[in-house]
């Protein structure tokens, strides 16, 4: 495959010259700064590494006294400022949101040998998110129906940070633990005094998806094959962001500004999708009362799920049925709207079990 690409590449540059010797009399090529490049020189190669590996690109060099040179068929093949090219920019991107920089180039370095240094992984990272803010603030929402409702999802993730980017609450408690010495063992995922806290929200539309309870938690026998469970709702047209350094009021205040901007006269029904943090909590429903919106809260089914499953582990021994039975019937309740008679079942339950 490299040598399929330099093979293309050697024929375009053959094709460039031919096309330059019958254009001799053409017009000659103006910069970006709209200077005319009055000497033509052949020839003119550099690298480029691709996902197959690197690659040499012969192309013309037009050129002109105290001016840059400029070469069209970089921009023809839309080349890179850098030796690095698109496709492996984006290969970089795709690798690091799934891990750290280190799992990123062991990824890269099994799929396209060694092609890319960790710095240069770094780099093609930060270079591929300057534009996201630019992106979003020129992108113009697609109008919806008034049936279509239109969701918020605000959400909070611990990111682990080096001692010195730490706020300075968390850093003190970092020092007075280091000064106390090291425990002999965490619980799992355990990361005391290293995280910063980093608000998350997103803004999408969805169409409504009505669906029974047992087409989300199936019975303990398991589902019928004669009816199968309805699929849910999908997220439309996203809008994403997040921070570690901004504030969570200006976070949420950016949601509520990008739901507004698609629903400015507020016809649609407004859903907040939340994780039951009371600190979101309060910001949401101050940031709905400043802007005058009424929105339906609610609390993500996952986490519901979490803490009901914690509860039937409780109750009956973890991986029984009778733990699994006892956490469908509560669940399956929830999504009837018996949210009140199930947790007055569980209180009444571990009541029970303590006398």
């Amino acid at each position: 495959l490299r040598q399929l690409m330099q093979d293309h590449l050697d024929l375009r540059a053959r094709t460039e010259e031919a096309a330059a010797r019958i254009s001799a009399g053409q017009p000659a090529v103006r910069g970006p700064e709209g200077q005319t490049r009055t000497w033509r020189e052949s020839n003119h190669p550099r690298w480029l590494t691709c996902v197959f590996g690197p690659v040499r690109v012969n192309r013309i060099a037009y050129r002109g006294r105290g001016v840059s040179n400029v070469h069209p068929a970089d921009a023809d093949l839309s080349l890179p400022a850098g030796r690095h090219s698109r496709g492996l920019a984006r290969l970089a991107v795709l690798e690091a949101v799934r891990g750290s920089f280190d799992q990123a180039q062991a990824a890269i370095e099994r799929r396209c040998g060694r092609v890319l240094g960790k710095r240069r992984l770094k780099e093609l990272v930060v270079a591929a998110a300057v534009d996201i803010a630019a992106y979003y603030t020129a992108k113009i929402p697609t109008p919806c129906t008034r049936e279509m409702p239109l969701v918020i999802q605000v959400d909070g993730k611990g990111v682990v940070m080096r001692p010195e980017a730490l706020r300075e609450a968390t850093r003190r408690a970092a020092a007075k633990t280091a000064a106390a010495g090291r425990r002999g063992r965490l619980a799992p995922g355990e990361k005391p005094n290293r995280k910063r806290m980093a608000t998350v929200a997103c803004v999408f539309d969805t169409a409504p998806a009505p669906r029974r309870p047992h087409d989300i938690v199936h019975p303990p026998g398991g589902r019928s094959e004669t009816r199968p469970p309805r699929a849910g709702p999908k997220a439309e047209r996203k809008w994403c962001t997040a921070s570690v350094i901004r504030s969570p009021e200006q976070v949420v205040a950016d949601a509520f500004a990008q739901a507004e901007a698609r629903d400015p006269q507020h016809l649609r029904d407004w859903i907040v999708l939340v994780d039951g943090a009371r600190h979101q909590l309060d910001l949401i429903h101050t940031e709905a009362a400043r802007r005058g919106i009424t929105a339906h809260v609610l609390l993500d089914f996952v986490h519901v799920a979490e803490y009901t499953w914690t509860a039937a582990h409780a109750f009956h021994p973890p991986g029984s049925r009778e733990a699994e039975t006892w956490a469908a019937d509560r669940l399956t309740a929830i999504l009837a709207g018996h949210a009140d008679r199930a947790a007055a079942e569980m209180s009444a339950q571990a009541a029970a079990e303590q006398l």
